[in-house]
């Protein structure tokens, strides 16, 4: 990736992911906290054995990593896997408190933090803190790092491949509701969906948080007639690569990944808009071991550890001097590092009120018990 590449990502993000959602009509409460979510950090930890229970997206952890900080630490790592966000937020909203280490995007812990479901572990004060890039400590789901640490951020498009004829015409998320290839897929995220669907119905970035039920009504047309095939988190490269999809909607590390097995393959940065995303590192409220969480965290946030990571997943990742150890496939994709005429296409992906966030659902479960 060239110095200019690195610095245009770098500054995009600073403008796409630290800015307040305000105008989405987000509820969140960047203060509010409860006695038991408040366990402010004396001396930091050291490795002393024990377990740590880690809730992340499916294939989203290099196993060869965790035998790494299993070896370093003598910390046994078990590993459960969610595949959305609300799945994620579901499990927690039930009681589960097993959990040591948990991985939400953006928005969603903007929305766990309203439910006191986090602990201020104050990451600003982790010894590898100071590794956090500049632009991602500020962020609107978490000013100052109070909760969270940054992992993996990226965009979702639309990846296509030359072997199906409506490739040509997809330029857009319009192009992709409407396509008639009879190997589309979607993912089985409703934000991503909803969202999507929105901007294809021509609502702007600023108002994807919008309380117009007009505007859902279109969005729900829209995808009526829509009839893909649903994509779990984990299914996109498989299904890519043997051809059971040859146009879906996906997450651009995912994307590399097939690319590299498949190189004709296209990521789309949609012309209608494309949003914007950053999974972080948390540790729920009530986790059994806070102090193998607070070391996984911090490991993670080791330039050359969380490189690896990015070598894995294909995304780029929020640490500072990490791309010195990044495979260059990596850092020179532009599925991976927006090229800088498609820009001023990316927006943060939305963070809303709670009734916006029923109108999502509601959407989206109506389309998919039609399919």
């Amino acid at each position: 990736m060239s110095v200019f590449s690195s610095r245009l990502l770098r500054v995009s993000i600073a403008t796409l992911l630290g800015i307040s959602l305000a105008a989405c009509g987000s509820s969140s409460t960047a203060g509010k906290t409860s006695a038991s979510s408040e366990t402010l950090n004396t001396a930091f930890p050291v490795p002393s054995g024990g377990e740590l229970h880690v809730y992340n997206w499916t294939d989203y952890l290099d196993s060869n990593e965790i035998s790494r900080f299993e070896s370093e630490t003598g910390i046994k790592v078990i590993l459960d896997v969610f595949d959305s966000n609300e799945t994620m937020l579901a499990k927690m909203q039930s009681g589960a408190t097993g959990y040591d280490v948990i991985f939400p995007s953006d928005y969603m812990i903007a929305q766990m933090r309203e439910l006191n479901l986090l602990q201020n572990v104050d990451v600003a004060s982790f010894p590898n803190s100071v590794n956090i890039k500049p632009e991602m400590m500020n962020v609107y789901w978490d000013p100052g790092r109070k909760y969270t640490a940054p992992y993996m951020e990226g965009t979702t498009g639309i990846i296509c491949d030359p072997v199906d004829p409506e490739c040509a015409r997809i330029k857009s998320w319009h192009d992709y509701f409407t396509s008639t290839s009879p190997k589309i897929g979607a993912l089985k995220d409703q934000v991503e969906v909803v969202s999507a669907a929105l901007r294809a119905v021509g609502v702007k970035a600023t108002d994807l948080c919008t309380t117009d039920r007009a505007q859902y009504v279109k969005a729900q047309n829209l995808l009526n007639s829509f009839k893909p095939s649903i994509v779990e988190s984990d299914g996109g490269l498989e299904r890519l690569i043997n051809g059971t999809n040859t146009v879906l909607q996906i997450w651009n590390g995912e994307a590399h990944r097939a690319r590299s097995k498949k190189p004709d393959l296209t990521y789309i940065y949609p012309s209608d808009g494309v949003n914007q995303w950053a999974d972080n590192m948390a540790i729920p409220v009530g986790a059994p071991d806070l102090d193998n969480a607070k070391i996984f965290i911090n490991w993670l946030m080791d330039p050359k550890n969380i490189a690896a990571e990015s070598n894995y997943t294909g995304y780029d990742n929020g640490i500072t001097g990490s791309d010195a150890f990044m495979n260059a496939d990596v850092k020179n994709d532009p599925a991976v590092v927006p090229p800088a005429d498609v820009m001023g296409r990316i927006t943060p992906t939305p963070n809303c009120s709670q009734d916006v966030r029923d109108l999502y659902t509601q959407v989206f479960t109506t389309w998919t018990s039609q399919l």
